[in-house]
């Protein structure tokens, strides 16, 4: 990690993380068992299908009002790295214009502000590439109802790391060990603890705990807890 996110970590003042705990990242991956990991497979499955069965109707929805807003495509994916850092194709509803990435680039070039925001948080407060109706979906966390896919197809899990780009490998440094422990999940200790509000030292430091501390108790935690962030769109952008 670049000392600058490092000496950002340690030197941050206690703060109140949620769960019960602060991120150590000193600590090594806990070794999942085959039956953890079997039973951990099991309830993602599980979760995920109940999803499609029951809210079905909510994705359904969800996609017109995608389509209607902005056109097609309604998905968009991106390559993310997932467990063992192998690449996948994480699926989203689309929220940004078409050639975002481009608009992205024009933004920061010519707004230094803007710029040293992406440097900490890689997020934008006013981010010039989110639509109207992308907002909304994002500030609901709508826009990752198509990760459930991910979650069957295996590429992704219920509850774990926030999943990365590509870009962002060389932000975690010695704690990529612990990112490439656990398949990436569609929430997790960052979605619980404040997310966008964070900086990226943070998620990293939060991703480094969970695959430390990882229990399937801590994720009924997560799971739990998520429903209160999603309902108050606590930390959504």
């Amino acid at each position: 990690m670049p000392p600058t996110l490092m000496t950002a970590h340690r030197n941050a003042p206690g703060r109140p993380w949620p769960i019960g705990f602060r991120p150590d990242i000193s600590s090594e991956p806990h070794c999942l068992t085959v039956t953890q990991r079997a039973l951990k497979r099991s309830v993602d499955i599980t979760g995920a299908l109940v999803f499609f069965v029951f809210l079905g109707p909510l994705y359904l929805l969800v996609a017109a009002a995608v389509f209607i807003g902005m056109g097609g495509p309604v998905h968009y994916g991106q390559t993310r790295l997932g467990h063992g850092g192998r690449p996948f194709r994480c699926y989203k509803f689309r929220s940004m214009v078409k050639g975002a990435d481009q608009v992205l680039e024009r933004h920061l070039a010519c707004d230094a502000e803007a710029r040293a925001q992406w440097d900490q948080f890689q997020k934008l407060e006013n981010d010039p590439r989110i639509t109207r109706v992308g907002r909304v979906i994002r500030r609901l966390s709508l826009d990752e109802l198509p990760q459930f896919y991910n979650v069957l197809k295996g590429d992704m899990s219920l509850v774990g790391p926030r999943p990365c780009m590509v870009r962002q490998r060389c932000l975690y440094g010695q704690s990529w060990v612990h990112y490439c422990h656990m398949q990436p999940g569609i929430t997790g200790l960052w979605q619980v603890s404040g997310r966008n509000r964070l900086p990226y030292a943070d998620r990293v430091a939060l991703d480094a705990c969970y695959a430390a501390e990882w229990s399937l108790g801590l994720d009924a935690k997560i799971l739990a807890r998520t429903v209160w962030v999603v309902l108050s769109g606590d930390g959504s952008s």
